[in-house]
């Protein structure tokens, strides 16, 4: 496992912030918020597969929205800005990815919020 040190040299400083300090990058900035080509996203800390391309979907909140998991995440109680949510996380390295919300597509009726900072997009 990397130190927080080689962390911060390896990653941009938005991929630093979202994946361990929980930070959110702002809405619609992120490169993967628009974007639909085949493929995987990846976590961006260990490369662990956390999502596909067909169940990414354009959800319009300004950060990639999926409505199937396709990899190894957890959900844990968030509870920071005076409001209750679930957090999703890498469950390989424990780097924070985003929220799940029940206001997704069928046949889930699931949307993954994920940060594009904590994603790496690896092309069919």
């Amino acid at each position: 496992m990397e130190t927080a040190e080689e962390l911060k040299e390896r990653l941009t400083t938005m991929q630093y912030r979202v994946t361990q300090e929980s930070g959110t990058e702002p809405p619609f900035t992120g490169k993967y918020d628009k974007h639909f080509e085949e493929g995987n996203y990846n976590c961006i800390v260990c490369g662990t597969l956390l999502f596909k391309s067909e169940h990414k979907y354009e959800c319009g909140c300004g950060w990639p929205g999926f409505w199937d998991k396709d990899g190894d995440i957890k959900e844990i109680s968030d509870t920071s800005h005076g409001m209750t949510r679930t957090e999703v996380q890498c469950n390989n390295c424990n780097a924070h990815l985003g929220h799940v919300f029940n206001d997704g597509p069928e046949p889930t009726g699931i949307r993954y919020c994920i940060n594009s900072a904590s994603l790496d997009f690896k092309e069919k």
